[in-house]
């Protein structure tokens, strides 16, 4: 199993890695807020154009993290997320698509994958759940943005099963990186969720912790769990365990800034 963690880059930004990925030469990475050009309340790194924040301030972000991480700003492809289950093709055609602009990021998507070399997909996120993932035999990668609606929709679990239907993956040779996000120290629900998640896990008393009229849901465990019930291996999967509501010095966290922040980015590309 890989590890999870943080680097320096030349340019002083700082961003999180997955060793395992590393290994292989896949260029990755997930932002902090630290290094970027944006102020209060987003600051500094904020990487999220639909967070109310000056756009000019935003782009430097992208460029300073794309240029920290190898990849080319310009190429990004980009969704706009909608807490939804969809995942999204990406193809050269794409490349650019909402890197710079918000209105022409990929519509109604919260899940991309590609097959393409050298094509960034990222995703944007403040507590809800980054899954990376990388097929090294079939050569694509897969990205999804699994808050509560997108992880008890199977969204992670989807992803994999749409790289197999296009690039043939098998899920037991895939690698996946679960990056920082709420923790179930921090994660309370309401009867809401439990209910949605009782659908879709038979195990959901495993992913919840009873606290005072609520509960306290594991998104990192209720990743894991639909990712190995398709078969993709548990020592293959990296759960960096960093709470983005306990660590908001490093983090952007809606749920404990009131909702007023920016958002980090997790970007991926062969």
């Amino acid at each position: 199993m890989g590890e999870f963690m943080l680097k320096q880059s030349v340019n002083k930004v700082w961003y999180g890695i997955f060793t395992s990925f590393a290994a292989l030469g896949i260029r990755h990475g997930i932002s902090t807020r630290l290094g970027g050009h944006s102020t209060a309340p987003f600051h500094s790194l904020n990487l999220g154009l639909h967070t109310g924040d000056d756009a000019e301030a935003v782009w430097n972000n992208r460029q300073l993290f794309c240029q920290a991480v190898g990849l080319a700003p310009d190429k990004v492809v980009t969704a706009e997320q909608i807490h939804g289950v969809v995942v999204e093709q990406v193809t050269v055609a794409d490349a650019g698509r909402g890197a710079k602009h918000y209105h022409e990021a990929i519509k109604g998507t919260d899940a991309l994958i590609t097959n393409v070399p050298g094509l960034p997909l990222m995703l944007f996120f403040a507590d809800c759940v980054p899954v990376l993932i990388v097929d090294p035999v079939a050569k694509a990668v897969g990205i999804s943005h699994a808050g509560w609606k997108g992880t008890v929709g199977k969204i992670a679990q989807k992803t994999v099963l749409a790289m197999q239907q296009q690039f043939n993956t098998n899920p037991a040779d895939c690698l996946v990186g679960i990056g920082p996000s709420i923790g179930p120290c921090c994660y309370e629900v309401d009867e809401v969720v439990i209910n949605k998640l009782k659908v879709n896990f038979d195990n959901w008393e495993e992913l919840v912790e009873p606290h005072s009229n609520h509960w306290r849901l594991n998104l990192w465990e209720a990743n894991r769990h639909q990712l190995r019930e398709i078969g993709v291996p548990d020592n293959t999967i990296t759960v960096c365990d960093v709470c983005t509501a306990c660590n908001t010095e490093i983090f952007f966290s809606h749920r404990a800034e009131a909702g007023r922040t920016g958002r980090i980015g997790a970007i991926i590309a062969l």
